[in-house]
């Protein structure tokens, strides 16, 4: 089992065997990954994948100095029961600076 980023769909996939067993599919803003989707693939539920693909695509954010907005239910279910992940946490707002008047900074 591995997880592998794949930017140019826009997504972290958990891979069995070198093969694609479901993803956590992200949209980019600056210092920010808003996870929008997760799913499994019906063969391969049931073995904690969704968790362990959660986790792989949370330590990568972190690891990149990033912000995770938590769009899709799964993530933000996964992040309630792991609060060692809720200090990545960003609302969207925040993320894009709306409602402040100003755009956010890169850094």
């Amino acid at each position: 089992m591995r997880i592998v980023h794949n930017p140019e769909l826009s997504r972290y996939e958990v891979r069995i065997d070198g093969k694609v067993a479901g993803f956590t599919q992200y949209r980019r803003a600056p210092r920010t990954v808003d996870f929008t989707h997760t799913e499994v693939y019906p063969e391969f539920e049931g073995q904690g994948l969704g968790s362990k693909l959660a986790a792989g695509a949370l330590d990568a954010v972190r690891a990149g100095g990033d912000r995770a907005v938590a769009s899709c239910p799964f993530i933000s279910t996964y992040i309630k029961r792991h609060p060692e992940y809720s200090d990545l946490v960003t609302t969207p707002e925040r993320a894009t600076g709306a409602g402040s008047g100003r755009v956010p900074s890169a850094n």
